[in-house]
């Protein structure tokens, strides 16, 4: 049986169960609302003689309600001022109504409780009793729409997120590590502005293709184009001399800008320089 139009918000289909319960029970009274924040608002009523329900707010273990949906299955009370199986939090707006019967139907989505729905009565049960099972078949069926809009909601997350980009494999990531330190070699021997910015741009381009993801904020680390030279050639495992040779500088001079690297670093080893910088984007 459809129950619902399955257009507008969700309070619209707490509307149209509300007045569901009305049509389907024998009980004057119907409310509820949605789990928000911790707590169900309740977001609509019908047939009340007062306003004192409004502004109600259960939350979950409090009251009927709350017990409800603690407890995953229908609530009711022929006496609510004198039940003593459930909180009382909520004595101002139930009784300030006048209700004395009330059934709490807890509206239950993959499992965890996702709002509550009441029917109440100011004197006894209704005249012929009571049957929940007009209530409980409205509360199944706002869950289905509920279910519904939520798988919609994560296909649509999910065809908005942007696609993994594939990783490279170890032999391209050591490629990728000896372009970048051959392009920091070239541009210590180039003059032109022009071309060492384009070969700059390059130099991104391939920290980008090291990292899909955001490089981390690099703030705190500055290196200058020397050091982050000596740190690229030490990275391909070289050593000092081979990059003294590599830059055309002294050994001594290497390793003078190795320890200033591995102190503006805070890593006790070349290795662990290497580590941190790639861990900041530094180089890939």
């Amino acid at each position: 049986m459809n129950t619902f139009e399955a257009v507008g918000s969700d309070a619209d289909l707490v509307a149209q169960a509300v007045r569901a319960l009305i049509q389907r029970t024998r009980f004057p009274v119907a409310f509820g609302g949605l789990l928000s924040r911790g707590e169900v608002p309740v977001t609509s009523i019908v047939g009340t003689r007062t306003r004192s329900l409004e502004g109600l707010r259960v939350q979950p273990q409090r009251g009927l309600g709350g017990r409800a949906m603690t407890e995953l299955r229908p609530r009711m009370t022929h006496d609510y001022g004198a039940s003593q199986q459930i909180t009382h939090d909520y004595d101002g707006f139930v009784l300030g109504e006048g209700l004395r019967t009330l059934l709490a139907i807890p509206v239950v989505v993959a499992g965890r409780p996702r709002g509550v729905l009441y029917v109440g009565a100011w004197d006894g049960p209704p005249t012929g009793g009571v049957s929940t099972a007009p209530a409980m078949q409205i509360a199944d069926a706002l869950a289905g729409e509920l279910r519904i809009r939520e798988e919609v909601e994560r296909r649509v997350r999910a065809a908005a997120a942007p696609a993994p980009q594939p990783s490279l494999s170890p032999a391209h990531r050591e490629e990728l590590r000896e372009s970048f330190a051959e392009l920091r070699s070239l541009g210590a021997l180039v003059q032109d502005q022009v071309v060492r910015a384009r070969l700059s741009d390059i130099e991104r381009r391939l920290l980008a293709l090291s990292s899909p993801e955001p490089l981390p904020s690099t703030a705190e680390v500055h290196l200058s184009p020397r050091e982050m030279d000596v740190l690229a050639c030490a990275a391909l495992g070289l050593t000092n001399a081979q990059v003294a040779e590599e830059l055309g500088l002294r050994e001594s001079t290497v390793k003078a800008y190795l320890g200033a690297t591995m102190a503006k670093l805070d890593a006790p080893t070349r290795h662990a320089a290497v580590a941190r910088a790639r861990r900041e984007g530094l180089i890939p």
